[in-house]
């Protein structure tokens, strides 16, 4: 699998840091550690594949605008296995 996701942050400050994440197809988010509390809004319809740092592999699917959150401390990586279209995401992280 490429590391081919990309990201850009759109905003931050002291209170939030907001990124949209670009994920192609066959490529991931490597393993990361969240120090933040944080919320995912999908802007697509989408299978992404959750690799917990356990080893746990989770299947999520996403629906576009429907948002879900995590706590700080979770740790994983993000692949784009299954689908033959990139998977896009914001993510807004709550910095204090």
């Amino acid at each position: 699998m490429s590391t081919g996701a990309q990201s850009e942050i759109q905003l931050e400050n002291e209170f939030f840091r907001v990124t949209k994440w670009t994920i192609a197809p066959g490529s991931v988010i490597p393993m990361h550690l969240h120090e933040h509390e944080y919320v995912v809004t999908p802007l697509v319809d989408g299978v992404m594949h959750v690799v917990t740092s356990d080893g746990e592999e989770i299947v999520a699917e996403l629906v576009m605008g429907e948002s879900y959150s995590r706590p700080s401390g979770s740790e994983h990586r993000i692949e784009n296995r299954r689908s033959s279209a990139a998977i896009v995401f914001v993510e807004a992280e709550r910095l204090s």
